[in-house]
């Protein structure tokens, strides 16, 4: 038995923390993870984006498992495809060094991938920053979180060339029944965002339909993304019972067993146990 829901991904040092990586933002943040402990999240991972957001991260992971209360949260070290032009170097010295800490509190890397809807980063920078990352992630046994869009074709021959990963996560799956299944042929688990709720998001609850309990995770990606009734505002861990909600109408089964088969599966892809 798992201890209530499981918010595969989220970026709440982002929105509480400051970029600059100086401001203390517990007073800030501890209202958000109280009102995720009413709502049941009992355990979160909290995603970087580069160098500065990941180790706001790390900061977020060993302030929740020193308080000893839900949620409790881990960390993701990773370079964004859109800050892909930078290099990898700053991210993979700071993966390092908190590796090193052997506290547990890192236990994936990116979120990385490939985005040409935005290119903020040349196509070709983006692929070798995933590529890199994903080398990263086989050198460390670390899970991989991956961002894709608008660029199934690359992220699959990127991936196919370097090899998935034992455990990767597809996060904030915005294709439909296609991608899902080229998704699970790949061994990948599929993680569900606020997206599924949308009105316009056919395709994206008909691939949850075809999602195997056993792969599927829900996210919030917060502070992106609130799920309706909050959409156009800022998202928060909280919110996660209402992806929980349209997943289980989807899949037609109770919004506890949801609960309970995803955070089983968020626990396997980021091995941080029962």
């Amino acid at each position: 038995m798992t201890a209530g829901w499981f918010d595969s991904h989220c970026h709440v040092q982002e929105e509480y923390l400051g970029g600059d990586g100086e401001r203390d933002g517990a007073a800030d943040l501890e209202p958000v993870l109280a009102r995720a402990r009413e709502a049941g999240i009992g355990r979160l991972v909290c995603i970087g984006t580069g160098a500065a957001t990941s180790d706001q991260a790390v900061r977020v992971a060993r302030a929740t498992a020193a308080a000893g209360s839900a949620p409790r949260a881990w960390a993701s070290i990773g370079l964004h495809p859109h800050e892909a032009s930078q290099g990898v170097d700053e991210v993979a010295a700071l993966l390092a060094r908190e590796l090193a800490v052997g506290d547990g509190a890192v236990v994936a890397v990116g979120e990385c991938g490939l985005d040409y809807f935005y290119e903020h980063s040349p196509r070709a920078e983006q692929r070798a920053a995933f590529a890199a990352q994903i080398a990263l992630a086989h050198a460390h046994g670390l899970a991989l979180v991956i961002h894709a869009r608008d660029a199934w074709a690359d992220l699959f021959d990127v991936l196919g060339a370097e090899g998935v990963p034992d455990r990767t996560v597809l996060h904030c799956f915005t294709g439909g029944p296609d991608e899902v299944e080229l998704c699970l042929r790949a061994g990948m688990y599929v993680s569900f965002s606020g997206i599924v709720t949308f009105k316009n998001a056919g395709d994206v609850r008909a691939a949850a339909a075809l999602c195997p309990l056993d792969r599927l995770l829900v996210e919030t990606d917060s502070p992106f993304l609130a799920p309706v009734p909050h959409r156009g505002r800022p998202n928060e861990p909280s919110y996660l019972p209402l992806v929980g909600e349209a997943i289980a109408a989807v899949k037609a089964c109770s919004v506890g067993e949801i609960m309970e088969r995803s955070a089983t599966a968020a626990a396997m892809a980021f091995s941080t146990g029962g």
